[in-house]
């Protein structure tokens, strides 16, 4: 067992860039955590990390190393999970990626009630708005509205996301509203920085794509949302963070007649974690209550 603790030792010091916060996470002192790696590195014959006082960073080829051993320790505790399964209760530890603002919205309440579903499995849900990959960082699923794919990543539609054009009024007050997409470089944008300011609209005359001027850069939605509804700008918005404040008039729908182009929430899952019963279990029960979801969906 000593190369499985070796193992978990050097995929916690790759997550945390600490020796000193992987022994907290593992239980033990930090000395116990280098001797590990030390042991690790002899057995590989390679030097997995290069070490300072304040961080310990991966090498290149520690960086090789990273997926192939967490790929290694996730099939041995899938083994163990399915050695004490009984009653037909599914069992398994899954690490999730999914994005700020449509995990407390919506996400959350929904893996919390699939958790009370599936007593036995526990979860580590990671809120982060950028492209992950899944394999490089160790997760079992990454739910993201981006168009990253990664290779030996599985791509499972979920459903489609609505993104509107919207303003407050008190910021189109006394302004011309845009009628062509073009006319927003004469307008304060608000913008997604995974997405950046490359806007992508449907015409009747083909694709339209332009770049706008920015106002603010945020990696969050509800920080653009909060800003469009002070006034401050332009923003390109999922319809689901919107729809109260257009109901309310706090915002106005923009650019009708050039709809973004579409959206798609999806779940990225490594092909050799797709076949587990609880990934599995996880990926349907997503797909099954995101499909057409008021939350998520097209209507008002």
């Amino acid at each position: 067992m000593d190369i499985l603790l070796n193992l978990r030792a050097f995929l916690a010091s790759a997550r945390h860039g600490s020796f000193s916060e992987a022994a907290r996470q593992l239980h033990v002192v930090p000395s116990v955590v280098a001797k590990r790696i030390s042991d690790l590195e002899r057995t590989t014959g390679t030097r997995l990390f290069n070490r300072s006082t304040r961080q310990v960073v991966l090498t290149e080829a520690g960086q090789k190393f990273q997926s192939s051993a967490s790929a290694l320790v996730a099939e041995f505790d899938e083994v163990i999970s399915s050695l004490k399964r009984d009653e037909g209760k599914l069992e398994g530890h899954i690490r999730l990626k999914t994005p700020t603002t449509l995990t407390m919205l919506y996400l959350a309440d929904l893996l919390s009630a699939f958790q009370r579903e599936h007593e036995r499995i526990t979860m580590e849900v990671m809120l982060v708005d950028r492209s992950v990959n899944p394999i490089e960082e160790g997760f079992d699923i990454v739910i993201t509205g981006l168009a990253e794919s990664y290779e030996g990543v599985m791509d499972v539609p979920l459903c489609p996301i609505e993104q509107i054009v919207c303003a407050a009024p008190a910021y189109l007050a006394g302004k011309s509203y845009p009628e062509h997409p073009r006319d927003l470089a004469d307008h304060d944008c608000l913008i997604f920085k995974p997405k950046g300011p490359s806007w992508q609209f449907e015409s009747d005359a083909g694709p339209v794509s332009v770049d706008v001027p920015q106002k603010l850069v945020a990696n969050d939605n509800y920080m653009l949302f909060a800003s469009a509804c002070a006034g401050n700008g332009i923003a390109v918005l999922p319809k689901y963070v919107a729809r109260r404040a257009l109901q309310e008039g706090t915002l106005v729908l923009l650019l009708q007649d050039y709809p973004l182009r579409a959206t798609w929430l999806k779940a990225l899952i490594p092909r050799r974690r797709q076949g587990l019963a609880h990934i599995a279990a996880l990926r349907d029960w997503l797909r099954l209550h995101l499909e057409n979801a008021p939350p998520l969906g097209t209507y008002d």
